[in-house]
């Protein structure tokens, strides 16, 4: 250890001014306040995730063909409340979303070309470029093992919204109610009505066999419009007369 012209206590080599390093603290200018980043999805719980890769079928090109949508985690997400369910779906890196439509219950998953890791559904409404359209999407997995969750979580998920979902259960008992409103008019009208005697059945039986007798199809000529109506009218001059004879 030795000192240099400078007066300054040299380690070897190095200046032991070099070794402790000055670390200045600076307040900030401007203090910003903690922004909380909606995603939107805290009402909601997560049903299923997986990792997926998503196409569209443009059909603006001529000849239409599959486009890739987007790679990244699909979900589904059930509401806490509304019991509604929609498959969300973002983009890796850029986390922009690519899919987001809610599952209705007439919503089928179809083999794409027998394809076991691929579904195609149609959806209605697609908000995922913030414009309502309807799409044709095609949904790809890594293996047939995760093609099959997902297929089965989203069966489920249609059960849900078919019978819990508020606006769907609605539809739902508002069509039974309407069906047995119908049952019960056709009982009424069967017990009001007599019923009709063998002769009288025996009788129009009769005629309609008649009718369709004359508009049979040869095998070698499909009739036109023009025989069937001349039958038709045939028909039913053979009713009037035989009507006139009664």
């Amino acid at each position: 250890m030795a000192d240099d012209k400078a007066g300054h206590e040299v380690v070897g080599n190095q200046d032991n001014s070099t070794l402790s390093e000055h670390d200045p603290h600076f307040e900030p200018i401007i203090t910003l306040p903690e922004v909380t980043v909606s995603t939107m999805e805290e009402d909601e719980i997560e049903m299923i995730k997986l990792r997926a890769k998503l196409f569209r079928y443009d059909t603006t090109e001529l000849p239409p063909e599959w486009k890739e949508r987007g790679t990244g985690d699909v979900k589904l997400l059930r509401h806490s409340e509304k019991n509604c369910v929609r498959v969300v779906m973002r983009r890796d890196k850029t986390l922009k979303i690519c899919a987001n439509h809610y599952v209705t219950p007439w919503m089928e998953l179809k083999p794409n070309c027998g394809s076991d890791r691929a579904w195609v559904y149609s959806v209605p409404a697609d908000y995922a470029d913030e414009e309502i359209r309807p799409e044709l999407l095609a949904i790809k997995f890594a293996n047939s093992e995760n093609a099959k969750k997902w297929k089965d979580k989203f069966e489920e998920a249609k059960m849900i919204v078919e019978t819990q979902c508020e606006l769907y259960a609605k539809e739902l008992s508002k069509n039974v109610n309407l069906e047995d409103d119908d049952d019960a008019d056709d009982s009424g009208s069967v017990e009001e009505t007599e019923p009709k005697s063998d002769e009288n059945t025996a009788s129009e039986t009769d005629k309609v066999t008649c009718g369709l007798e004359k508009l049979k199809v040869d095998e070698k000529e499909t009739p036109t419009s023009d025989k069937v109506a001349e039958a038709s009218s045939n028909g039913v001059d053979n009713q009037k007369e035989s009507t006139a004879a009664d």
